[in-house]
Formats: structure tokens, C-alpha cells, sequence
């Protein structure tokens, strides 16, 4: 595989006079997770179907694992894993036929097809129900049976499309560290979430899509640096050192009780520096500091005007 799992320069796809991808250029890099956040009809779908050559798009390149979506389809399709918003597992058959029918799908010998369900159930910790329906499954272990039958070929790339929607928070988080197995395991993850938090907790990159146009792209860190709301909260040992440090950081804002001052930042290293070396010059001591960066709430509803429970 090349360095770039996934490469997109200049993606388009419309439907009648609505432009959903508008230009569309990004960068996965191989072993990574990278995640696409935007509201409903932002065009995050129409992009994970035409990177996994279920539709085509209407002008631009890309390519994934080294391979053109448009003339490779093929190709791509003997590399990649695509798990969908919906669970599709069939209901009447067990766990260990759902995953032995995805094994003979793809024409695994039968002592390998064998291997890799008991392997596959075992990982994912459904060895105990795997002679039971699918029907019988909780919602979170009919997610992780849906992502080991996605697994089944040992894909490079998988697209999980909301892999977590309505799932508990336990199960949310145990499909988390699922996700984290994956790619130390050297397999690239790209994912659409309508939970920010989830990005943040497990993507490198993350790309913001509002109608059809990429608006961000950036690490988490980075994205919330973009916009304001940043500061360092200083706190300092007495309150004769806290005016001190006032007179000296006159744009702070001052908290007496808690003998802290607020200073406006982007929260980066270079401004803490800064910040911190004023004050030893003239030798304040600072008891403790916090640096606060906005979330990926802030961050979303900046970019697209949008809150976040239209996210999806």
C-alpha cells in the first residue's frame, strides 16, 4: 500500500442541479483513523460511496490503496471493509453462520474459513453466543458482529459509516477500542460520526463537510485552535501575587476567590511560553495553570453554523 490509503484531488458529484461534492481534496495516510464530520446533506455518504465504488463521481481523481476509483473498482473492492450505519447481520442465522457465510463468500478454504471465524469471535469477544441467533444479540454485540464479518478478509482500509449510533456508552466504548486494535494493527480507519467526542477520541484527522464544500481539515488540536474561546487560567498562591500578576497581565480576567487570572489565547505552547515568561521576569510565581482550547462542539457549530445534534 502507499504511504496515502486514501488520495482525493478535486472530487465532484452532483445530482440534477444540486451540487453535493463540491472540489473535494484530502489525505488519509495508511494507518491512521481519519473521520468526516458535517450535518445531514452535507455529502458525507455520497463521499464514503463513491470512495468505495458504489457510485462515481462526476469529475476529480481518487484513489485508494494505490487504486483509481474509477477504472479499479475491483481492485479496491479485495482491499476494503464497509460497515454501515445498520447492523447487517441476518437475524436467523447464529453468529458463527453469519461469519461463516461471509468466509465462503469470498471463497476462504474451509480449514481457513474455520480459523478466522473461531479467531474473529474470539477477538470480539462473542465466542459465548456465537451458537445463539443473531436476533437474540444486544444492539452493541450486533455492531461488533457486523465489524468482524467486515473483517473476515483482513481488509487494509475500513469504512465505518456512524459505527456506534445507538449504541450505550459501554458499547460505544468497547467499539472504541476495537477501532484503536484495528489500527495499531496497521489497518486505516475512515470514519463519519454524528458524536463529536468519538472523533476526537480516535481520529488523527478530521475533515468538516458543510454543503458539498470541505470548510476544515486539521488534527482535533488544531481544529479547535481555529476558533475562539481559547485562554489560560493562571492560579496563584496569595492574593498580593495574583495583583501583581494582574498589573502585569492588564487584558486578564480576574478571579478573586480563586485567586486566578484569565488570559485570551489560542492555547497553544508558543502563548503559554510567552505568557509564563512575562511573569518570571518579574519574578511571579505561578501556583498551578490550565490551558482550555474549545471542543469539538465549538468547533463545529463555527464552521457550519450548525449544533451539533444535526450532525450525522
Amino acid at each position: 500500500m502507499t504511504s496515502s490509503a486514501i488520495a482525493v484531488s478535486g472530487l465532484r458529484k452532483a445530482y440534477g442541479n444540486k451540487t453535493v461534492l463540491d472540489g473535494i481534496d484530502l489525505d488519509v495516510p495508511a494507518g491512521t483513523v481519519f473521520s468526516l464530520l458535517g450535518p445531514n446533506g452535507a455529502g458525507k455518504t455520497t463521499m464514503v460511496n463513491v470512495l468505495t465504488t458504489l457510485i462515481r463521481a462526476d469529475g476529480g481523481t481518487a484513489r485508494v490503496a494505490g487504486h483509481d476509483v474509477a477504472t479499479e473498482t475491483r481492485a479496491i473492492r479485495k482491499v476494503i471493509g464497509v460497515t454501515g450505519q445498520f447492523a447487517a447481520v441476518d437475524d436467523l442465522l447464529t453468529g458463527t453462520e453469519n461469519l461463516q457465510l461471509m468466509a465462503d463468500l469470498h471463497h476462504l478454504r474451509a480449514d481457513e474459513g474455520k480459523r478466522v471465524v473461531a479467531s474473529l469471535l474470539e477477538r470480539f469477544d462473542l465466542a459465548e453466543s456465537a451458537q445463539k441467533l443473531a436476533s437474540t444479540y444486544s444492539g452493541g454485540m450486533r455492531r461488533k458482529l457486523d465489524l468482524a464479518m467486515t473483517l473476515v478478509t483482513q481488509p487494509a482500509i475500513i469504512f465505518l459509516d456512524e459505527p456506534t449510533t445507538g449504541l450505550d456508552p459501554r458499547s460505544r466504548r468497547t467499539m472504541w477500542d476495537i477501532v484503536r486494535q484495528l489500527v495499531a494493527d496497521g489497518v486505516t480507519v475512515f470514519l463519519t460520526t454524528q458524536y463529536l467526542e468519538e472523533a476526537d477520541q480516535l481520529a488523527d484527522r478530521i475533515a468538516v463537510l458543510d454543503q458539498g464544500r470541505l470548510v476544515a481539515q486539521g488534527t482535533p488540536g488544531e481544529l479547535k485552535r481555529q476558533v475562539p474561546g481559547g485562554y489560560v487560567q493562571l492560579r496563584f498562591g496569595d492574593a498580593a501575587t495574583l495583583d501583581a500578576a494582574a498589573r502585569v497581565l492588564n487584558d486578564a480576567t480576574r478571579g478573586h476567590e480563586e485567586l486566578t487570572l484569565r488570559i485570551p489565547g489560542d492555547g497553544g505552547a508558543k502563548s503559554v511560553r510567552a505568557v509564563l515568561n512575562l511573569l518570571d521576569e518579574y519574578s511571579i510565581d505561578v501556583a498551578e495553570f490550565l490551558v482550555h482550547t474549545p471542543d469539538l462542539d465549538d468547533v463545529f457549530l463555527a464552521l457550519t453554523g450548525h449544533a451539533t445534534t444535526e450532525a450525522s
